[in-house]
């Protein structure tokens, strides 16, 4: 598969939480080139492997769903008053280029005040005062437009130096990339325990697409690959991973540690670069659910650093996406052993 080619379709395709269709759709077709076993449900994307009711039950999870917006209502002028859906930064909003998936897809900008007429530059604007204009009178925006309607930052994906990307929706479609390339590595080979994909909504909402999935797949081991922080300007080392450097193993109170332990052996034994993730309590990631799915599942992170969280301009190396679906391979591989 081409990686990067995957990652800029996934990027492209709008799926704000509660809203995922678009981007669900096309990971099903993705994933439908290695197995017939295919389903939406509630959202989620599921795609079944290996021997059906063999143990372990193995559950690679990535999340399809992106942060947003909402609109709450259309004001006289025909702007457009919003709310969020998700972790929004609102210091990134102003002057940001969107669309809003009313009837058609109407494009838009956020409302910002000129620098040189403003009077408190330091101040950052609640959300209920942040507006969208679409260039539409209140009867015109009506027509298209409704309360609830989602809204996304304007697609893109740009390749900059070397083998890193820039675009929107990059936490999370990187890690459905590379759980589809993993999935293509070991495709073929024989699979002796179930095996099921999750790509998973509402994950920036609650994690509540892995919990409601979870509880219908009943694994024994679950893999959540996602993203978390890269080092940048003025972060400490100590708590963000390194662009270039490899997956991000996740070491959590609520993580398996006999299985945090396995993908570091794996990955020192195939010689694939990787990076430890201490976190002090829940992850923040789907596998704060697996762990506590009906009895139990033993869960770990894998997470790809990414530059400028939850904005339009998220950053990633495409190598660090290549070595976490080496590594997710390599254990499919070895458990089939």
């Amino acid at each position: 598969m081409d990686l990067n080619k995957t990652i800029e379709s996934l990027c492209l395709a709008k799926g704000v939480s509660g809203d995922e269709n678009e981007a669900a759709e096309l990971a099903l077709s993705m994933l439908k080139e290695y197995t017939d076993d295919l389903s939406i449900k509630n959202g989620n994307v599921i795609g079944r492997f290996g021997t059906k009711g063999a143990k372990p039950h193995i559950l690679i999870d990535a999340h399809i769903d992106q942060i947003g917006l909402v609109v709450t209502h259309i004001t006289e002028d025909g702007f457009l008053k919003i709310s969020n859906c998700g972790g929004i930064d609102r210091r990134i909003l102003s002057a940001q280029q969107v669309k809003v998936m009313g009837k058609q897809i109407v494009n838009g900008v956020i409302c910002s005040v000129p620098p040189h007429l403003e009077t408190d530059e330091s101040k950052v604007p609640e959300i209920s005062d942040i507006c969208i204009d679409v260039g539409m009178t209140k009867a015109q925006a009506e027509e298209l437009i409704s309360s609830g309607d989602k809204i996304v930052f304007s697609p893109h994906c740009e390749k900059l130096i070397g083998d890193r990307i820039s675009g929107t929706a990059l936490d999370d479609r990187c890690g459905v990339a590379a759980v589809l390339r993993a999935i293509d590595i070991v495709k073929g080979k024989t699979l002796p325990y179930e095996l099921t994909v999750l790509f998973s909504s509402q994950e920036e909402v609650g994690e509540r697409g892995a919990k409601i999935a979870a509880f219908d797949i009943v694994p024994d081991i679950a893999l959540a690959v996602d993203v978390s922080f890269a080092l940048t300007y003025g972060d400490s080392e100590s708590k963000c991973g390194k662009m270039g450097k490899g997956c991000m193993i996740g070491y959590s109170p609520v993580l398996d540690r006999k299985l945090s332990d396995e993908f570091r052996r794996i990955a020192e034994n195939k010689e694939l670069p990787y990076q430890i993730e201490v976190m002090s309590e829940t992850t923040g990631t789907n596998a704060d659910r697996f762990s506590v799915n009906r009895s139990g599942a033993r869960a770990v992170t894998l997470s790809i650093p990414l530059k400028y969280m939850h904005t339009p301009a998220e950053v990633i190396s495409v190598s660090d996406v290549e070595n976490t679906a080496r590594l997710i391979a390599a254990y499919l591989e070895e458990a089939a052993l």
